[in-house]
């Protein structure tokens, strides 16, 4: 797959979701979101099983204004919203969730259907948003660019 070809499907809203992103296609894709003029996030949940620690990493990480709430609500909010942070598009790539998804299978689950709210939203004003994850799991597909 050429740089120019995964820059391109990144940049196309249609086709965002949540993705495996195996750890020999992270660099690409970085490198393809940054060419795109889109911020590439990358955070780890390394061990973490409790949502409260992931929520409040997450606002960390992505450098969410004062006011978030660390939950779910808030987390849609900033991640629907990210006026402090603009860009042509948001790739967001999490290590190390084995934890949470083994550990805390209901908020792994709860805190995709929030990142899938999310990127919905995005979508339908044509703005690409990308969750990637390096864990394979049940319903993440890979791209099939990268495989």
């Amino acid at each position: 797959m050429t740089h120019t070809r995964l820059q391109e499907l990144l940049e196309d809203a249609t086709q965002t979701g949540i993705f495996h992103l195996p750890e020999s296609g992270r660099t690409a894709v970085r490198h393809a979101a940054e060419a795109a003029g889109m911020v590439c996030f990358e955070v780890s949940f390394a061990d973490l099983t409790q949502i409260d620690a992931i929520l409040s990493g997450l606002g960390r990480d992505l450098d969410f204004p004062e006011w978030y709430g660390k939950n779910f609500d808030a987390l849609k909010d900033c991640l629907t919203d990210f006026s402090w942070c603009e860009a042509a598009g948001y790739v967001l790539i999490i290590a190390h969730a084995e934890a949470l998804q083994r550990e805390n299978p209901d908020r792994f689950h709860t805190l995709n259907q929030v990142f899938t709210a999310a990127i919905e939203e995005w979508r339908e004003h044509d703005f690409p948003m990308w969750i990637f994850y390096d864990l394979r799991t049940n319903g993440l597909a890979t791209l099939p660019t990268l495989t």
